[in-house]
């Protein structure tokens, strides 16, 4: 499928299922009502659902990091927050990806290899579809099973995600009070920032690689038109991605100083 029947088939879907209707039946996907008190319920249910794991990896950082310092307590928060948003949020996507669609014949297939089949939330009939096509209204890609945004999820959810509850895990074990070797200590210190350094380098390559072609291209998917769509959907949920990550390679680039001037000073002494 060609770039530009791509482009036309999301933007069909963008003006029909995100108002509701499918394209492939006619019928209404959800009798939901449409607003309350002026914005979209749709939109509404997008940011409860994102700000909902807010008290969810605050109350984890409580209850695991509790005697760590602010820094190392608000390292445990970012990363419960970003495994619960990828495992749990982006997980959805996938889940709408592979197994919600529609019938629709093409020449070509488009995804899994299903000629007569398109994937994606604009077909789902769920709440984590709703909220997938709140998002598609600021970038269409999202609307369907999109194969580099799949790919790209794919490793987010799937490794993204997990590697980000151990950094966690790592993050209590440090603070638990069980290790009391130095040596051990260090290892798991170690171990948490080159986690934590991975995970950030990614989560900024992933965004990279998300927008940085489309932005080649001429934002040919992104709704620039709409300021609302630009700032809230756009650059606020992504905009959290970039600056909390490369405030942690900031973090991890101290680490990794200090402790070379340590190690240096020991040598030094020998």
């Amino acid at each position: 499928m060609s770039r530009q029947a791509l482009s036309s088939l999301v933007r069909d879907l963008v003006d029909s299922t995100l108002k509701g209707v499918s394209i492939s039946t006619g019928k209404v996907l959800n009798t939901m009502p449409s607003s309350v008190a002026g914005v979209e319920l749709s939109t509404i249910l997008c940011f409860i659902a994102c700000f909902s794991l807010f008290p969810a990896a605050y109350f984890l950082s409580e209850r695991f990091a509790r005697t760590a310092n602010a820094r190392y307590r608000l390292l445990f928060f970012w990363h419960a927050f970003d495994a619960l948003i990828h495992i749990l949020i982006e997980g959805s996507f996938l889940y709408e990806c592979f197994f919600s669609y529609a019938n629709a014949y093409g020449p070509q297939p488009y995804f899994l290899g299903h000629k007569g089949r398109i994937y994606g939330a604009s077909f789902g009939r769920g709440p984590t579809a709703i909220l997938w096509r709140e998002y598609a209204k600021a970038d269409h890609r999202w609307a369907i099973a999109e194969p580099t945004i799949v790919s790209i999820e794919l490793l987010t959810v799937l490794l993204g995600g997990p590697a980000a509850a151990y950094a966690c895990y790592l993050l209590w074990k440090m603070h638990s009070h069980r290790l009391r070797d130095g040596k051990k200590m260090g290892i798991v210190l170690g171990q948490f920032w080159f986690l934590a350094t991975v995970l950030a380098t990614a989560e900024l390559y992933g965004g990279f690689m998300t927008f940085v072609p489309e932005f080649l291209t001429g934002c040919s998917q992104l709704e620039t038109g709409n300021l609302a769509y630009v700032v809230l959907h756009l650059a606020f949920f992504n905009g959290v991605w970039v600056v909390v990550p490369v405030w942690v390679l900031m973090e991890a680039y101290k680490e990794f100083i200090s402790t070379s001037i340590s190690h240096q000073a020991q040598r030094s002494k020998r």
